[in-house]
């Protein structure tokens, strides 16, 4: 099969994407970094050697979002993220899912990350919060894998490697930008 990158995103829809960043600095301003974020993020991780598909939310809007233009597209399933991320690595072959709150990743990353899954069963991109920018797989993934994590947790990716038996490898640590810290920890870098 070939290997497929889901992406997950939202709508830059005003008060919906990127809340917890938009408590520090306002939605609106909140809503601009966003659609700067999802547009350097499918810029820098397209490549013809996998298949790149957004999954995105809210589905009424498949296909009529601007920033979508030129991408296949699939409807997130309703429901918190684990519903969402097991219908994702429901396919069998090598799939990845990636967000798109973490400007540093690249078609380097996502490359790696193919090739590691040609030795390993589960690859992993840590974020520096305790979550992961990157999560991949042989799929398909047993039915309730992540039942139980903690989601926006200090602990999340303890959470979903705990249930892999140790078949893992894990890519450079990265930062999401989910709130106004981290922006600021993005833009001290890019300097």
């Amino acid at each position: 099969m070939r290997p497929t990158l889901y992406i997950v995103a939202k709508a830059p829809i005003m008060g919906r994407a990127k809340t917890r960043l938009a408590a520090d600095i306002g939605p609106v301003h909140a809503k601009r970094i966003y659609r700067a974020l999802m547009a350097q993020v499918l810029r820098q991780v397209c490549d013809p050697r996998w298949d790149t598909v957004l999954a995105v939310t809210p589905p009424h809007l498949l296909g009529r979002v601007p920033d979508w233009d030129g991408f296949a597209q699939i409807p997130q399933v309703s429901g918190s993220l684990t519903p969402r991320l097991e219908a994702l690595f429901s396919r069998k072959g090598p799939t990845l899912t990636i967000g798109t709150d973490c400007p540093q990743v690249d078609a380097n990353d996502i490359a790696a990350a193919f090739r590691t899954l040609r030795s390993h069963q589960y690859v992993f991109g840590p974020a520096d919060d305790g979550g992961f920018w990157l999560m991949g797989t042989n799929g398909p993934l047993p039915r309730g894998f992540f039942d139980g994590v903690r989601w926006s947790h200090a602990e999340t990716l303890v959470d979903v490697k705990a249930r892999t038996s140790g078949d893992y490898a894990e890519l450079r640590t990265l930062t999401d930008v989910d709130d106004l810290k981290a922006l600021r920890q993005i833009r001290r870098s890019q300097r």
